[in-house]
């Protein structure tokens, strides 16, 4: 008897198992032709959206002290110097340390120059010594001759007295021209040596300034040994290829910066933002600041500058805009160089409806989505609004706590589009590029295109052009503009 109860229990708990696992199967298989298992679902969320330009930057300090080479190179005529060796960057340095070494070889052709120059010219300052020192010695002789004669001519002339008159006139006449002999050769010695000391006084010149020359020079030899102006962390500066000084690098007169002390209690990150964002951005508005080194840590930080002008960055298609923003907490593990990633707040609706952007579509022109009723699902009509990197303000058509597909379902092309009952647009026509673009560039880039650097969002328009004044604040354009959207 105990068996045979025994064979039934078995028997009857056997039938509940394949019951059990046959009605598992078959929930399975239906909720897996339902729309919803088939795609993902969003909730229309209702609170504070915000518009945010994304980017890329990087640290450094807002003051600094430069490590420059000798401030006398160019005065020295040295133009081109090399780096020989330089202290590892993040080096704590004390005043007076060294911190680099130039190579001197690249100054002996030019020491050596100068010194030939100043050789020279003590050759030829001696020169004009001894030129000078014989042609007034001949000077003074002929004018000691000159003046013998002009003493026998007047002995002549007395002698004559008692003579003829015509010789006594060639007496006089001999007289006379041996005295303006000698007058003149006076006047010719004086002019000797004025030219002597005019022309030593020309070469002593051109002597002292070879002189100068050399002492420069060897100056600028001696200052080879770069130290620290002040107390700091040494930090690498950048040539204009982005690349950092190191050993080799050239420095010159124009770029003289080896290296720099930053004063790391005041940091700012310094990006750049691509000529369609820019618009965007202007001074006072807040970022949120995070380190790739260390993203559990989030900043915050204030625009303080915008650049007016575009340039052209390497490895980059498009003219970017040089924003800097300031770091309002002072944080000893912060350190130039450091990557950030930037977020700047341009724009925020306190109380607003937001879907994701992947559950926006269109038809003509009419933006719609897949709303979820239950087991079923509408084709329902939306306008919508202000946009960030990963979702849309709805502005009509949903109400908050409805839910939305984000893929259209496979019967996407039965189901009947509900319009929305006497739909007045709540924003003007048109506005920037699609949530169609955005969603493609977020899908094709894969990480590589920075968000915020996309497409243009609609109404997050600041107002005006960016600016560098700190007086410059923003002007929100209407939050409610409607924006054309993806097809089906």
């Amino acid at each position: 008897m105990t068996r045979f109860l025994r064979s039934r229990w078995f028997a009857l708990s056997l039938v509940v198992v394949v019951l059990l696992a046959g009605t598992s199967t078959y929930l399975r298989a239906r909720e897996a032709r339902t729309p919803e298992a088939a795609t993902s679902v969003a909730k229309v969320k209702r609170g504070e959206f915000k518009v945010f330009v994304t980017t890329a930057g990087e640290l450094r300090a807002r003051k600094f002290v430069q490590i420059t080479v000798p401030t006398n190179a160019q005065q020295a005529e040295v133009y081109n110097m090399k780096i020989q060796s330089l202290v590892p960057e993040g080096t704590v340095v004390k005043a007076g340390d060294i911190v680099a070494e130039l190579d001197r070889s690249t100054l002996a052709p030019k020491l050596q120059e100068v010194t030939l120059a100043l050789q020279k010219a003590q050759l030829q300052l001696e020169q004009a010594q001894l030129d000078s020192t014989l042609s007034l010695s001949q000077a003074r002789e002929d004018m000691r001759t000159m003046e013998l004669s002009l003493e026998e001519k007047r002995i002549a002339q007395e002698q004559a007295s008692f003579e003829a008159p015509s010789v006594k006139r060639q007496a006089a006449i001999d007289m006379e021209k041996a005295t303006r002999a000698l007058a003149k050769a006076k006047v010719d010695y004086k002019t000797k040596t004025d030219q002597a000391i005019s022309k030593q006084r020309e070469i002593g010149t051109d002597m002292a300034k070879q002189q100068n020359r050399v002492n420069s020079v060897q100056g600028v030899m001696g200052e080879f040994s770069i130290k620290a102006p002040s107390p700091g962390m040494v930090i690498y500066v950048k040539e204009w290829n982005g690349r950092k000084k190191t050993a080799g690098s050239q420095v010159t007169p124009w770029e003289p910066a080896v290296a720099t002390l930053p004063d790391l209690s005041q940091m700012e990150s310094v990006t750049y933002v691509n000529e369609i964002d820019v618009r965007k951005v202007s001074v006072n508005q807040k970022v949120k600041l995070a380190l790739d080194a260390d993203p559990s840590k989030v900043l915050s930080g204030t625009v303080v500058e915008v650049a007016n002008v575009g340039e052209q960055r390497p490895n980059a298609d498009a003219k970017v805009f040089e924003v800097k923003v300031a770091v309002d907490q002072s944080d000893t593990t912060l350190r130039p160089g450091m990557t950030t990633s930037n977020a700047v707040e341009t724009y925020s609706i306190p109380n607003a409806l937001f879907i994701p952007i992947e559950a926006v579509h269109s038809d003509s022109s009419i933006a719609y989505v897949f709303k979820k009723n239950g087991s079923t699902v509408t084709k329902q009509q939306i306008e919508t609004g202000a946009m960030n990197d990963n979702e849309v303000v709805v502005l009509q058509g949903l109400s908050a706590d409805d839910r939305v597909l984000l893929t259209a379902p496979a019967d996407h092309d039965k189901l009947t589009l509900n319009k929305i009952a006497n739909f007045t647009p709540l924003a003007p026509a048109g506005g920037d590029k699609s949530v169609e673009t955005k969603v493609k560039v977020k899908a094709d880039s894969a990480g590589k295109t920075q968000p915020g650097a996309a497409a243009k969002s609609p109404a997050v328009t600041p107002g005006g052009p960016a600016a560098k004044s700190p007086a410059a604040t923003p002007t929100p354009a209407p939050v409610n503009t409607a924006v054309p959207v993806k097809k089906s």
